[in-house]
């Protein structure tokens, strides 16, 4: 039996495992990264704007296990839980979230310093601090407007973890605590996200158990993306397709929700040019979680594997691999993560992700039992 700890930590380690693993190739396409690295399977990889010049790369570095804003938003929002101890909405975002991001200073791997992490956000992460400071909104109206994007789904995972085993809770919390951030469908995946993780952390879950929860919960265009992705990846994998054949078919059906394809890079030739790209609507997807579940279907659940096959798969990489791996991380627990990944991951990142994600899984502890303590209460309610 995986201990609730080692769940914690599955799902904190394989944060940043995923996301190192995918920085280095972020935004390349399938066919680059093959052209360029033939597969990724490692932390140790270059990454592909090493040697260019600084007003290219904007004082970043990346490669070699070093992790991004993915994880740095992710243990941000433990910080959070950590501090309230309870559930959080969006007025957390506003009051606590924006004090971890924009108002304390912490290490910055890609940096190589201390920096705040707002220093280090993309824009639409920045956004958080816009609209909730600059602005003074009402929280829950803070995500409007926003690019939407895989911002807030990308860090959404400590909400999986504090309401374990109830995927219905935690999508709840998810989207009150992320419209604070996102809105549309990119609030729709930091939802169905959470309650993946959260229905991972059961005991003997199975992987079609996990996917039937994402589908039941999701909405809208998100909810067909993963029903089409998913069936198509078991397809493939009774078949034993190849990779090729795999990105020809999942990329031929996101481009009915996602509509940028690989047309992914800010352009001066693309400002004022009308499209759909990152807007609102209830018939697109983001990419990244209905890849990741179709990446998990397609190995059946085996965790590295499933990782570097999203990794690969191009694009929004780093991203990819994260959202894998908090689903299989939770399922599976730190116990499946090589040692030696986990000691690269914490030297080169100055982070103590393992003391991390343990006090977080007190904290989440207490929380959960405060949970089951009202409801007992409420059940002898119908008992009187």
């Amino acid at each position: 039996m995986v201990s609730f700890q080692e769940r914690v930590r599955g799902v904190l380690l394989s944060t940043a495992l995923g996301d190192a693993l995918g920085a280095p190739i972020e935004k390349l396409t399938y066919q680059e990264i093959k052209q360029q690295y033939g597969r990724v399977e490692s932390l140790n990889t270059r990454w592909y704007k090493e040697d260019a010049p600084a007003d290219v790369t904007l004082g970043k570095n990346r490669g070699q296990g070093i992790v991004t804003d993915d994880t740095l938003m992710t243990t941000a929002l433990i910080h959070v839980y950590l501090k309230e101890r309870r559930h959080l909405d969006a007025y957390d975002v506003g009051n606590e979230f924006v004090k971890e991001i924009a108002f304390k200073k912490t290490y910055i791997p890609e940096f190589g310093r201390e920096a705040m992490i707002i220093d280090r956000l993309f824009y639409p992460e920045k956004y958080i601090f816009i609209r909730h400071v600059l602005a003074n909104c009402e929280p829950r109206e803070a995500g409007i407007g926003n690019m939407i994007n895989c911002g807030a789904a990308m860090y959404i995972a400590p909400v999986g973890i504090v309401n374990a085993g109830n995927p219905k809770a935690a999508y709840d919390e998810a989207i009150l605590f992320a419209m604070g951030h996102q809105s549309s469908y990119g609030l729709e995946a930091a939802g169905v996200l959470a309650a993946c993780v959260a229905k991972a952390f059961e005991e003997n879950v199975t992987i079609d158990e996990i996917v039937q929860t994402a589908i039941y919960f999701a909405k809208d265009g998100t909810k067909q993306a993963i029903i089409e992705l998913t069936e198509a990846a078991a397809q493939l994998r009774d078949e034993q397709a190849d990779m090729d054949q795999v990105i020809e078919v999942f990329q031929s059906i996101l481009a009915k929700y996602s509509p940028m394809k690989d047309d992914v890079h800010r352009k001066i030739e693309k400002v004022g040019i009308p499209s759909n790209h990152y807007t609102p609507s209830r018939l697109f997807s983001i990419e990244e979680l209905p890849l990741a579940l179709a990446f998990i279907v397609l190995n059946d659940g085996e965790f590295y594997k499933s990782i570097y096959d999203g990794i690969n798969s191009g694009r929004d990489t780093d991203s990819i691999g994260v959202m894998i791996g908090v689903i299989l991380g939770a399922k599976y627990g730190v116990g499946v993560i090589r040692e030696e990944d986990i000691h690269q991951l914490q030297t080169i990142n100055k982070m103590d992700l393992i003391g991390t994600a343990d006090s977080f899984a007190e904290v989440a502890k207490e929380i959960i039992r405060e949970d089951l303590e009202l409801n007992e209460r409420r059940r002898r309610y119908l008992e009187e």
